[in-house]
């Protein structure tokens, strides 16, 4: 039986992924087909590329027509959804850095979209709820928001969809615990220090 023997156009493009290779390895070939670890089959990674790509398909929606980016986005919405909350619950919730989330909320109020009112057990802490203003806007953009949800996940069979967001809402879960894990093991080897 004849072995096939490759072209001089294949030979020509492995040659030259290999010396792409070396040339990005610092002079060390390597095989990619080989790597242990491959970036792009790499879930958390996969899941990284997603969020960004969706939250920045939806911030075009939003900024466009609303002048307001990510972090404002979800304080706007949260107090949408839950009325009167303290900037720290905001954050809780919206899995945002206090500094955003001060900002975020320093934007809105000036916009007059939101408003504070001083929590008197806790000076240090504010109540926030949206304004009138904020929640005409909020209701405004609700209906926009699910339609880019609705277009997001058409494309899945509707008996995926139950599966997605099953599996979605677990993944969510563990990564939770495994945070809480990171962090555990952190403080406890602070404590051996």
């Amino acid at each position: 039986m004849a072995r096939a023997t490759p072209s001089t156009s294949t030979l020509g493009s492995a040659a030259a992924e290999a010396s792409g290779r070396e040339a990005a390895s610092g002079g060390v070939a390597t095989d990619h087909h080989h790597a242990p670890l491959k970036l792009e089959e790499f879930l958390p990674y996969q899941l990284n590329v997603v969020s960004s790509l969706v939250s920045l398909a939806l911030s075009r929606v939003y900024a466009r027509r609303y002048r307001i980016g990510v972090p404002e986005w979800r304080v706007l919405v949260t107090l949408g959804q839950y009325g009167v909350m303290t900037g720290k619950a905001v954050g809780a919730h919206t899995h945002m850095h206090k500094t955003k989330v001060s900002r975020a909320v320093a934007l809105l109020e000036k916009r007059k979209l939101l408003a504070r009112r001083a929590n008197r057990e806790d000076m240090r802490e504010s109540f926030l709820s949206l304004t009138g203003a904020g929640r005409h806007m909020y209701e405004e953009l609700a209906p926009h928001a699910l339609d880019f949800a609705h277009r997001l996940t058409d494309i899945l069979a509707p008996g995926d969809r139950e599966g997605f967001y099953r599996a979605l809402q677990q993944l969510t879960e563990r990564s939770a615990q495994l945070v809480a894990e990171v962090e555990q093991q952190g403080a406890d080897a602070d404590e051996e220090d």
